[in-house]
């Protein structure tokens, strides 16, 4: 009995060495998400990057920036006018979603609503039957881009702005005529601009967006308070060094510039998630003027670094000209800030390198390597290390041959689990090169010393909310980046 007992155990032993576990019939489990999380929308927005927007109207034709609700609808005479250009230009960007200003504070609306007639009504625009709004729409919708509407609460002409109950209700009925008339809208805007005709002047805009989740349930509604997405705090198209897509809607408020700091930088410790957009005119002012000139390529360059190079969306203002058409400079500039961002970007130096890093979730074909943070998905496949309580975490680039040669870093989170990265360096061959906070989405070093040059490329992870999750990285060549005594990039 006792030799048949020995048999058996030894028996077993040797089929535990060689049968695999249970456990290795499954794959290693994901890190679960910090909240809060994007939504589908959310997500689909931060990946546009930059978005246009056109500001359109009685001002194109005045030169000014701010209509005073009294200009006659017959100046709007835009006797060229092809929106399809406008698509063809945001197509030629790679611009994915443009917002058109159908209403600005003088009043004047670019659709021909039943609740007015300071609008194309009365201009000369196919004789009084043109409609701005819906040539956009579907030039746009033909083109393959989506829409955004800007509304402007502040109304400078209509004689029920100041009766709260009577101008919320006309408000109200543009939305619904907007939102109705003219397909899916993708993004809608709202500011909390008031002027001196009415300055304690109540906007419902909790009844407001109430009714354009219920018009469209997959919009992103843009306000200092969100719900969707947060103004920057700014007209400069800069976010904060620090830049949190989590915030406190409960301290913010519509119109508030005590806040525009905190709407900056967001808060590590926010229970919501509301990303932040920069806007900014590609041109002195929002709205077309003979005398103006785009902003030099360099600026636009910066723009790009200091917004979505800090986790954010840029939305960049081309506004048409008085025939109806986005300007040949305006275009030209475009097209040259296109292809500096094709030239820096088109190229990972970090693609013909081997990694490595601190640790892997799981081990090593645990399917979170650090080799993902190379393929081309920048959302979904990851670099996790293990979850050992310690703070700091570490991935490298190791070069296999020549020195690598580079002036930016990208790093990018896997925000679809939570934005968790609070602090960060760079080391190239053991020199630090870059510091910073928070990651995000996109997190953009362009080396204030300029050019470097190494074997091993180090980033390395000293504060986060919890296990860091890296999507991307790159190392890339500015070849327009030309700092103060930076000999390598003469």
């Amino acid at each position: 009995m006792a030799t048949h007992y020995h048999l058996i155990i030894s028996t077993l032993i040797i089929l535990s060495n060689i049968l695999p576990s249970h456990q290795d019939h499954f794959a290693t489990t994901p890190p679960l998400p910090i909240l809060p999380l994007p939504s589908y929308s959310q997500l689909k927005w931060q990946q546009r990057e930059i978005i246009f927007f056109h500001h359109f109207g009685v001002n194109t034709f005045t030169d000014s920036e701010w209509g005073t609700g009294k200009e006659s609808p017959k100046i709007f005479n835009p006797k060229g006018l092809n929106t399809t250009q406008w698509v063809d230009v945001a197509v030629q960007m790679g611009v994915s979603l443009s917002i058109l200003t159908a209403k600005h504070h003088d009043g004047f609306c670019l659709w021909p609503s039943k609740y007015t007639d300071h609008s194309v009504i009365g201009s000369p625009l196919q004789d009084g039957h043109g409609d701005v709004v819906k040539e956009f729409a579907d030039a746009a919708r033909a083109g393959g881009v989506d829409i955004g509407l800007y509304l402007s609460p502040w109304d400078r002409h209509d004689y029920r702005y100041g009766k709260t109950i009577a101008y919320n209700e006309y408000y109200m009925g543009q939305l619904q005529e907007l939102l109705n008339k003219y397909g899916s809208v993708s993004e809608i805007w709202f500011d909390g601009a008031k002027g001196p005709n009415a300055p304690n002047m109540t906007y419902f805009f909790s009844d407001w967006f109430a009714m354009v989740g219920e018009l469209q349930s997959t919009i992103n509604i843009f306000s200092d308070a969100g719900p969707g997405v947060r103004w920057v705090g700014n007209e400069k198209g800069f976010a904060g060094t620090t830049c949190w897509s989590t915030i406190n809607k409960t301290a913010l408020s519509i119109g508030n510039e005590s806040i525009v700091d905190y709407l900056a930088t967001g808060d590590p410790k926010g229970t919501d998630w509301l990303p932040a957009e920069c806007d900014v005119s590609i041109r002195p002012g929002w709205f077309w003027h003979k005398s103006e000139s785009p902003k030099k390529l360099s600026e636009l360059l910066q723009i790009y670094y200091n917004s979505v190079g800090r986790n954010c969306v840029l939305l960049l203002n081309v506004p048409p000209n008085t025939t109806g058409l986005i300007s040949t400079n305006d275009i030209q500039r475009l097209k040259e800030f296109k292809s500096a961002l094709e030239t820096i970007f088109s190229k990972n130096l970090a693609q013909s390198c081997n990694v490595k890093a601190s640790s892997i979730r799981g081990g090593k074909d645990s399917g979170y390597g650090p080799e993902l943070v190379l393929d081309n998905d920048h959302l979904w496949t990851y670099w996790a290390p293990n979850d050992n309580g310690k703070n700091e975490h570490w991935i490298e680039i190791m070069a296999t041959n020549k020195l690598l040669k580079f002036n930016v870093v990208r790093i990018q989170e896997a925000i679809g689990l939570g934005q968790r990265i609070r602090k960060h360096e760079v080391y190239v061959d053991g020199n630090r090169v870059a510091k910073g906070t928070t990651v995000g989405y996109k997190k953009l070093h362009r080396l204030e010393n300029g050019v470097v040059s190494g074997h091993r490329v180090r980033i390395r992870i000293l504060g986060s909310s919890s296990v860091p999750l890296i999507s991307s990285v790159g190392l890339h060549f500015d070849p327009f980046w030309h700092p103060v005594g930076d000999k390598n990039n003469l």
